[in-house]
């Protein structure tokens, strides 16, 4: 009961993964919450961690997440806000204003009710003298350079970007909040060479940066006490091209 306490969404896979993994690795204690199962829950179960299946599009889920999470602690050091949805705007109106919906709701809503729901035990995790506790949005470098193809997904991720802003403000001096905006991390299997290319053309680093670039930035902000409200890309240069 002595370890500090951590609560990662998508934890199944891709960065969430790591994250949790890294974070164990440190002596937390983890909620991972997924909507798939996974072999990498499989790992993070064996390691000790507690994996909550939650579907974010869902209130109701998120709702019920919270009050596990709540059921078995009353304090939490470490919110990661990491689950997405990531789709190209639907071309027909009525399909495009649903999808606008389920991203909002996964993107920026369930994260704001994860903030809304832990912020006592938050608070709680944060008395420690000098040692604030801390909330992470993963958003996108989309917010400042949104990509048209993708306006929903882009919107959803701006008011993720702007919560942000007003849980640093609103959480203080208990709470950190802060935004990492990643770039291109980690390609996903349906990109095609001629998409890599590209996204790499437009990429000042000219390659991935890969998981770690951003578990270390995760792993950086725990360790600085006196950042909040910081929006930090992680994207190899690629909003400047």
């Amino acid at each position: 009961m002595d370890r500090p306490v951590a609560v990662v969404t998508g934890a199944g896979r891709r960065l969430g993964l790591e994250t949790c993994k890294a974070l164990l690795d440190r002596g937390f204690r983890i909620f991972a919450l997924y909507r798939s199962e996974t072999d990498g829950l499989c790992q993070l179960a064996d390691r000790g961690a507690m994996t909550l299946q939650a579907d974010l599009a869902d209130p109701e889920s998120v709702d019920t997440a919270i009050a596990s999470i709540l059921e078995h602690t009353p304090i939490v050091h470490l919110l990661v806000n990491n689950a997405s949805e990531f789709t190209a705007d639907e071309p027909d109106q009525q399909a495009l204003a649903r999808q606008a919906s389920r991203l909002f709701q996964v993107n920026s809503i369930a994260p704001m009710m994860l903030m809304a729901g832990l912020t006592e035990a938050l608070r709680k995790g944060g008395r420690e003298p000098h040692k604030p506790a801390l909330v992470i949005n993963i958003t996108d470098i989309f917010v400042e350079k949104p990509n048209p193809k993708f306006a929903a997904y882009c919107a959803s991720k701006a008011a993720l970007s702007n919560l942000t802003l007003s849980y640093a403000r609103m959480l203080a001096p208990d709470v950190r909040v802060n935004a990492i905006m990643p770039g291109p991390i980690r390609f996903l299997p349906d990109h095609t060479t001629e998409d890599q290319a590209q996204v790499l053309s437009e990429t000042l680093l000219a390659r991935e940066g890969g998981f770690d670039c951003v578990v270390q930035q995760i792993l950086a902000l725990q360790d600085n006490h006196f950042m909040t409200g910081a929006l930090i890309p992680v994207d190899g240069g690629r909003r400047l091209a």
